[in-house]
């Protein structure tokens, strides 16, 4: 069985603000940096499809690296609540959004891990795309 994880987006100035659908069903929120073409720790990525990859680090424990990103290493979706102070970049998943801040980010990512685990991480596939 096949996962589309979709990632779609609204973008502001301070924040990049997101709805994650597994399969066509909303499971959490995204807050991410605001889109500035791409540039390093500055921006989030470009619109488009990724390949996940899983990862366990000490600092974030289990999370997902974003595979394959133009001109960009090192595109996580990790626990963060604050895009500014937290994000070079990655992807924070949130269960709310208070203007520029995130709720309960680690519930969001379990939310997430748990989702890709019942089908398995090579079946899913990121598309990231705004309203």
């Amino acid at each position: 069985m096949k996962a589309l994880i979709e990632l779609v987006r609204t973008y502001d100035v301070d924040v990049t603000k997101g709805r994650i659908y597994f399969n066509d069903v909303e499971i959490c929120q995204s807050i991410e940096l605001p889109w500035l073409h791409n540039v390093q720790e500055m921006s989030c990525i470009p619109e488009g499809e990724y390949r996940l990859l899983h990862r366990h680090t000490e600092k974030f424990g289990h999370h997902l690296e974003v595979d394959m990103v133009p001109e960009r290493k090192g595109i996580l979706f990790h626990p963060a609540n604050h895009a500014q102070k937290e994000l070079r970049g990655c992807i924070a998943p949130v269960m709310e959004i208070k203007g520029v801040y995130g709720m309960h980010s680690r519930m969001a990512l379990n939310v997430l891990l748990r989702n890709i685990r019942m089908v398995g991480i090579h079946f899913c596939s990121l598309k990231i795309r705004s309203l």
